[in-house]
This record gives structure tokens, sequence and C-alpha cells, in this order.
């Protein structure tokens, strides 16, 4: 009997892979202020005090976490996964450099590659969890199109990312919690607190010696033997903060529209997203308030995003479809884009019943957890671990299920 118990997860992964029409890597994208896996002095970005990435390579799921810019822009961010995976030095492009005053080609920022092979034989699995699911659509964009090195579009770039064109190299894309239509929880906490002033708190809380905010390529390192004075100063005067290359106009629901309106669905690429909620509609005032499920620190988010409407560039508004939310992120934001200028994804509701196309989105959910309870951070006892972990592990199968 116990030789029996020692045997059967790898009975079961057998019998898995017996069922499995590819084996594609799947690469974990993370968030606004996320880090990687050799971070946070063990603390993982993906799994808190466990470690997901280390849970599904057990299951024999191939498994790679990218760290990209906690406070960089969609661009920068894909294009920092790229390069992470493919190899070679990061070249952000003279346009893109010229245009927003950054460092086209960091110091520094040279990699080995964790999946050289990567092409359309080798294609990838993208997950990306909160504005990690508006990088990996934006990485989608950069590989399928070629882009110009100057205004005037008289050259293209003189770079294997955005100089050509690829097709194929993303089998499918997956969003956990990710503001699709951005939050309004961005555009509310921009009224009261500037961006700015917020990133600079926690950086003097956090430090640079346990956590990365890979500005290089805006020359915002601090400086051997430079006063935190002075770095906050040279910080503060520095263009990107009101410039649209940032993360909280990619968040916020114009800067998601903009984005919508040009990154559409692949129709090669399969797509699903996950929603997640941690509030319930109040009968007495139609707002949204925080549930059972949340976290602490984010109850006052919940609330100030369950009651609080949101204005447009355009005089447009969001209404009270969009107060439930997960302490971050609006949910009806959560399952695709829809605010583009040229229409919407196909969204639908995922059903095992049904074949499935690329080109569309699949929706799982809502579940009732917060913002980060769902990539496993704040979870301590094992029981909700593993509620968690088949989640995941379900999904995985269903993505090795993709024909090739």
């Amino acid at each position: 009997m116990k030789l029996i118990k020692k045997c059967l997860p790898l009975l079961i992964l057998f019998i898995s892979s017996l069922f499995a029409q590819n084996n594609y890597p799947i690469v974990l994208v993370h968030g606004f202020l996320g880090w990687g896996p050799e971070e946070m002095v063990g603390y993982k970005y993906w799994g808190g005090f466990w470690d997901i990435e280390e849970y599904l390579e057990e299951k024999g799921f191939m498994v790679i976490t990218v760290s990209v810019g906690p406070v960089s822009s969609n661009w920068e961010r894909a294009v920092e996964i790229y390069y992470q995976l493919k190899g070679g030095q990061v070249d952000y492009g003279k346009n893109h450099a010229d245009k927003f005053g950054v460092i086209q080609k960091p110091v520094g920022k040279i990699f080995t590659g964790l999946y050289p092979d990567w092409d359309s034989e080798h294609p990838v699995h993208l997950i990306g969890h909160s504005m990690g699911g508006q990088t990996v659509r934006m990485l989608d964009y950069l590989l399928e199109n070629s882009f110009y090195a100057d205004s005037l579009k008289t050259q293209y770039e003189n770079n294997e990312l955005l100089g050509q064109s690829y097709s194929g190299w993303i089998k499918s894309i997956t969003t956990i919690s990710s503001p699709h239509n951005g939050t309004t929880y961005f555009d509310i906490r921009m009224k009261t607190l500037p961006f700015f002033q917020n990133f600079i708190g926690l950086a003097a809380v956090i430090g640079s010696d346990f956590y990365d905010f890979d500005l290089q390529h805006w020359d915002l390192e601090q400086k051997e033997g430079e006063s935190w004075q002075d770095y906050y100063n040279r910080m503060d005067n520095h263009a990107a903060w009101e410039s649209k290359n940032i993360s909280n106009w990619d968040l916020s629901i114009d800067g998601a529209r903009e984005l919508n309106t040009y990154v559409k669905a692949n129709p090669h690429v399969y797509y699903f997203s996950f929603g997640t909620s941690s509030s319930y509609r109040d009968p007495q005032t139609g707002f949204y308030v925080p549930g059972k499920k949340v976290f602490v620190s984010l109850l006052s988010n919940v609330k100030k995003i369950g009651q609080e409407i949101t204005y447009f560039a355009d005089g447009t508004k969001t209404d009270s479809t969009w107060f439930e939310n997960d302490g971050v992120v609006n949910t009806n934001s959560m399952w695709g884009p829809t605010t583009g200028l040229n229409g919407p994804d196909k969204i639908m509701k995922y059903s095992s019943d049904e074949n499935l196309f690329p080109g569309q989105w699949y929706t799982f959910g809502p579940y009732e957890m917060d913002h980060y309870y769902v990539i496993g951070q704040a979870i301590i006892n094992k029981k909700k671990r593993n509620k968690l972990y088949k989640i995941y592990f379900d999904h995985c199968q269903l993505l090795y299920s993709l024909p090739k």
C-alpha cells in the first residue's frame, strides 16, 4: 500500500502526459510592483510562502518565471520578456527611446536566454497576473508587427524584435485578475496621491538590496555616494512621470482604452481570463463592500472602488457595473478588452463541453479571492493553498491539451 501511494503521483503524471497535445513552456509574468524569483528574500510573487512554479514543475509542466520592470510601461516590460526568454541585449527601440528619453540599450540588461529555442516551432503559453496580463498582450503585438525607427517612418528598427515580425511564437495567453480595461483604482488613487510620491515612499521603505525597480533605462539607479535627497530630486525631475511611458498610464482606464484600440486578439492565439472578486453589493446603497475573504490592507480599496465613478478623457464615465472588485482591479475589467475604439474582443464563458477556438477569450470565475490571494500571497493554510494549486493545475492541463 505504501509503495502504491508513493508511485501514485508518477502514475497520474504518466497518464496525463498521454493525453497532452503539447508540452510548450508556461511563462509566468508578474504585475505592477511585482518581483522575480530571486528577490524579496525568498517570498515568491507566485506563491508567497509557497512556490507555484515549483509545484507545477513537480506535476510535469515546464515553467519559466520572468522578472520585468515593476513600474515600467507595457512596451518596455514586453521587450524585457523577449530578451529574457530569447537572450541578448535589451533594445527598447530607437523611436521609443527618442520619444520618451530612455536609454535604448541599458548597460547590464543582457540575458543569456531562459528559452533560446523560442520560435514558431517552439512556442510558449503566457500567463500574466494583473498588469502582466496587459504586458503579455503587448508582447504578442510586438512579435506580430515590425516598427519604424523614426517618427517619419523612413526605416525600420535595426533590432531583432522590433525590426521584423514573427508569427506563431505564442500558443496561448492567460490573464489573472488583469485590468484589460484599466482599473478605476489608479484613477482614484492618483487624484489623492500622485504616483511619483507613492513610488518614492515605497522605494524608501523597501530599498534596493532585495528588490529591483529595473530603472536602468531611465538612468534612475541611485548612484554610488549619492544622497537620498539628491536621488529623490533627480527622480522627481524625470520626464517619465508625466509621460505615457509608465505603468500608471497603462493601468488607467484611458491608457487601457488606448492599448485596446491597437492591441487586438490574435486569430492564431488561444485566450483565457480568470476573474476575481472580494466584494459584494450592499442592497441598501447599491455600492460594493468588502466580503469575508479580503486581506486587511485591501479593505479601504474595496470600499473606494466599490462606489466611485470615474470619467474617461472623452467625457464618458464608468457606472455601477465597475463597482465589483478584488481590492485592486474592477472585476468587469478582467474578462477581456472591450473599450478599444475599434470594438471589443470576442469574450465568452468557458465550457468544457464546447470546442475551443483561437482569437477569442474564454473566461473563468469570478473566484471569491482578492487580488493577491489568487497568486498565493498571504496564504498560510495548507488546505487553502492546495485548493488554489488545483486551479493552476487544471488550467495548465487545459493549456497542454491545446493542439500543436
